[in-house]
């Protein structure tokens, strides 16, 4: 990454709080294409890294907006009068920039799924790797937890689960070991792999797992809801030539942004006016994804299924140009 996106300061305050290391950084910020005197929302702020960029691009007539629910993300606070730390899921975006009287704004960056910290932090559940309580909720707030899901939803709904969202093709005998296995409460990460260890493929044995805590963590966060609810608000929000940038780290979630910079809705369907116009909001900037570097991966394994896509309001009256 060059110095012109990140600053001494930046590499700084990276360094004080290795809470998350930000991913497709450059690449990011570069896509916002930052006007200095612009209004900017960070929907994922985490450890603050990609936040601080994009401070450092603007003017002292610059603002920042940005959301995180967890708590934990608080110890990363940046003390700038230009930015706004806002305590909630980023499914309330218009709610809250209105209490703001931020109607509309330059650009909207959303590095999706879950942060290096929240998987190191092992009592949260996330990782394969530690032995810990089922928990999995990106909010302490949410009342659904991880154990829940395991111990009381049926046999049909951890098929559907882990088919949709681990898309997994043997959910169906995920799901019947689980129902048969918990006569006693299944509590723990480990128990819950011991529970799947007879029916694990062969040699795939970490992607297995991961692709089933992956199911468990979506259900438990509403993750594909909070995702949608979300990217049907941004178009209203984006300023005519405003950027939207989105960083995803799973199929289901690239297919929701996809569709929505292509067409204007998340079910990619085309819609047209009386002439043929195209009347989808969104012109997308980037025709394939942008992945990390060869440079990056070798620093930061976790940003391998990274894909970055851009797209930009469009100015026509009717949605088109």
């Amino acid at each position: 990454m060059t110095d012109s996106i990140m600053s001494r300061q930046q590499k700084n305050f990276l360094e004080e709080r290795p809470y998350h290391r930000p991913v497709l950084l450059e690449e990011s910020i570069e896509g916002l294409n930052i006007n200095p005197d612009g209004i900017y929302i960070d929907l994922t702020f985490g450890g603050g890294g990609h936040s601080k960029a994009i401070l450092d691009k603007l003017s002292d007539k610059g603002q920042l907006y940005a959301f995180d629910q967890d708590p934990d993300a608080k110890q990363n606070l940046i003390d700038d009068g230009r930015f706004v730390f806002i305590h909630d899921n980023f499914s309330n975006l218009t709610e809250h920039l209105r209490l703001y009287r931020a109607f509309q704004v330059d650009g909207i960056l959303a590095d999706l799924g879950v942060s290096s910290y929240q998987i190191d932090e092992k009592e949260r559940g996330f990782s394969t790797r530690f032995e810990s309580l089922l928990d999995m909720r990106m909010s302490k707030r949410g009342r659904l937890c991880a154990r829940e899901v395991i111990n009381t939803y049926s046999e049909q709904e951890l098929r559907t689960i882990f088919r949709e969202y681990g898309e997994l093709k043997n959910s169906s005998q995920i799901a019947r070991r689980i129902v048969e296995a918990r006569e006693n409460e299944i509590r723990t990460t480990s128990e819950l792999k011991d529970i799947l260890s007879p029916i694990l493929p062969t040699r795939f044995e970490n992607k297995f797992f991961a692709m089933v805590f992956q199911a468990l963590r979506i259900e438990v966060n509403n993750e594909m809801g909070v995702l949608a609810n979300m990217l049907g608000q941004v178009s209203d929000i984006l300023k005519p030539e405003a950027r939207l940038v989105v960083i995803s780290y799973h199929s289901l979630e690239d297919r929701l942004v996809k569709n929505l910079m292509k067409t204007g809705n998340i079910k990619g369907k085309v819609e047209k006016d009386f002439y043929g116009n195209n009347l989808s909001p969104l012109r997308m900037i980037t025709r394939k994804p942008i992945t990390a570097s060869d440079k990056e991966l070798e620093a930061n394994p976790r940003s391998r299924s990274a894909k970055l896509r851009i797209a930009e309001k469009t100015i026509g009256e009717h949605g088109y140009e």
